[in-house]
């Protein structure tokens, strides 16, 4: 069976409400995960909430990473897509939580594109 992507659901629990509330600090953060897990950083946007919560993206050329932060309960929603093979999104989703200071992290794989034959691409 081949997989075009992988897409990593990450819930990551009983983090620092402090982090998880600096949109600097989330990005920084956010970007240095896309380079531990491989991948070539394109764009990001991110964007501070009042009166809490950081929400953002990193575009790689491999697809993207994004967060979103609710502070007040210590909680991160984050997904890692990646294509190809040249990047495992593991190492981002373990690097988001080392330096989220998680407590927990549940996590589920979903592989995307999924093919029972390699795939055949027809110009138009």
């Amino acid at each position: 069976m081949n997989a075009l992507g992988r897409h990593i659901l990450a819930e990551i629990y009983g983090c620092d409400e402090n982090v998880l509330d600096d949109c600097e600090l989330i990005e920084d953060i956010m970007v240095k995960a896309a380079i531990e897990a491989g991948a070539e950083v394109r764009e990001v946007a991110f964007h501070k909430f009042s009166p809490q919560g950081v929400s953002g993206v990193v575009v790689i050329s491999e697809s993207h990473i994004t967060i979103h932060t609710w502070p007040e309960l210590g909680y991160a929603a984050v997904d890692v897509f990646t294509c190809g093979n040249n990047v495992n999104p593991w190492n981002a989703c373990n690097y988001l939580t080392k330096m989220l200071k998680a407590k927990n992290m549940t996590a589920t794989e979903v592989k995307r594109g999924v093919f029972e034959q390699p795939v055949k691409v027809v110009n138009m």
